[in-house]
């Protein structure tokens, strides 16, 4: 997952070096300037067109309606950062833009203070940290060096191994957040394949793509889920029974289409030489203690019990121990993204609030979301233009209005998440794979992924969108 980098201080700059470093900063900030410029206007070309019209309003009309001008620019700068990944030349990441644009929904009058408290999800929140401690337990138990262990001693053939990837990838997915699963086993792929002497990038290829669309098949499988369980109060059974013939058939088409893209790999007769599994360092006790409470959870889940509660519940429990410092569970959690998944709240509550008039999001709707290829593909483009938890917020408002709101949102959970696998950047989880593997010396390249990743994509939503 995502992590804020922290400059460290070097020696003292001479003379030279500082007018280099005082000329650098001069021209990030003028990137800076361009992009506010930008996002203004892109808020005053929406604010213009919104009618589906294009002439340009009077200066009286602009200053009647300066708050939704302002909170279109806001929301404009906030999601071209998100898009970029972060404000050239400065520190601030997605999550920073988020908190930002959220305090300047909130302080340059687009919504008040306690209208943006309550346009925050807190059950999502809550829903994510207990996950996200859940997990932390598990990788710091050893857990996940015991699941590899295991497929060390009975993955004699490359095609098998790459199945079992992809299986261990997908159903832990499934039920855990995929960014943290991604985390968690590409050292262990890479290494094991690295001892193995063979081609690293199709099995480090498999654990993106096979987590994706795994976790696509439960409310706890990735955060865009989290949210859409929020919004539209489907069951986790339910959510479930809906789309995890997806997410199994996606599976299956990973394994095959991989091994057809590298054929001398997989398609040969030669089977695994034999390696030493090596000592699995581990905690029994919180291994035992780990594996009952995610068991106990998931059961829970089914039993159609609130999802926020169980899992925040889950994962203190698992605070409760003399094993592990609190602290080692803390550094696992992922900060920023729920600092983003608030800021984002509140940004897309003050564009709604101020922008998004019946007539606007009738306008929206004569587009035929309702239709299951449209929706799929219009989440799919979104998606992969602002990353997937951004579009799911963005498309909340009109999803209200449809025949059916929660198979639309069904819909949506499918083809965000599937929506991720196109490209390299398509995904935290496709990039947490790749940084993994580039600070070990294995380079998993933009088309590398894309020749596989884009006709996973496209035929895992062209089977959503005809299941659903």
């Amino acid at each position: 997952m995502a992590s804020l980098e922290t400059p460290q201080r070097g020696p003292a700059l001479d003379k030279s070096s500082y007018r280099e470093r005082k000329s650098t900063s001069r021209s990030f900030g003028h990137v800076a300037a361009v992009l506010l410029i930008l996002g203004m206007l892109i808020g005053l070309g929406i604010y213009a067109a919104r009618d589906l019209g294009v002439r340009l309003p009077s200066v009286q009309t602009l200053w009647d309606d300066r708050v939704m001008i302002i909170a279109m620019a806001i929301f404009a700068g906030t999601y071209l950062v998100i898009a970029i990944g972060k404000l050239p030349g400065y520190y601030l990441d997605r999550a920073g833009a988020a908190l930002l644009g959220a305090s300047l929904m909130v302080g340059l009058g687009a919504m008040p203070l306690d209208e943006a408290y309550r346009a925050i999800d807190f059950n999502t929140i809550a829903l994510l940290l207990g996950m996200m401690i859940i997990v932390a337990n598990l990788r710091l138990s050893g857990f996940f060096r015991l699941v590899n262990n295991w497929i060390v001693t009975r993955a004699h053939h490359p095609v098998v191994l790459l199945t079992a990837i992809v299986l261990v990838a997908g159903s832990f997915s499934a039920f855990l957040v995929n960014d943290t699963i991604c985390l968690v086993m590409t050292p262990l792929v890479l290494d094991l394949v690295t001892r193995l002497k063979r081609n690293p990038i199709p099995y480090l290829l498999a654990i993106p793509i096979a987590s994706n669309i795994g976790s696509t098949a439960t409310i706890t499988g990735n955060p865009q889920n989290m949210i859409i369980s929020g919004f539209s109060h489907i069951s986790y059974g339910a959510f479930a029974a809906a789309l995890w013939p997806v997410a199994a058939s996606g599976l299956i088409l990973t394994a095959i289409l991989i091994a057809l893209g590298y054929r001398r790999e997989f398609l040969t007769r030669e089977r695994l030489s034999a390696v030493d599994a090596g000592p699995a360092h581990y905690h029994g006790p919180l291994v035992l203690k780990s594996v009952l409470v995610t068991a106990a959870m998931v059961v829970l889940f089914f039993a159609g019990q609130p999802v926020a509660k169980v899992a925040i519940i889950g994962g203190a429990l698992l605070l409760f121990t003399r094993r592990v410092k609190a602290d080692k569970v803390y550094r696992e959690i992922d900060w920023p993204l729920l600092v983003m998944f608030v800021g984002l709240f509140v940004v897309v509550a003050g564009l709604e609030k101020t922008v998004l008039t019946p007539d606007a999001v009738a306008a929206v709707g004569r587009l035929h979301l309702e239709s299951v290829p449209v929706l799929s593909v219009a989440t799919a483009a979104l998606s992969n233009l602002v990353s997937n938890v951004p579009a799911v917020l963005v498309l909340k408002p009109f999803v209200a209005n449809l025949h059916d709101p929660q198979h639309a949102w069904l819909i949506i959970a499918m083809a965000s998440t599937l929506a991720g696998n196109f490209t390299l950047v398509g995904s935290v989880a496709n990039l947490i794979v790749a940084q993994r593997a580039q600070a070990q010396g294995v380079t998993l390249g933009f088309w590398e992924y894309f020749k596989v990743g884009a006709p996973v994509t496209v035929l895992t939503i062209a089977m959503g969108a005809w299941w659903l």
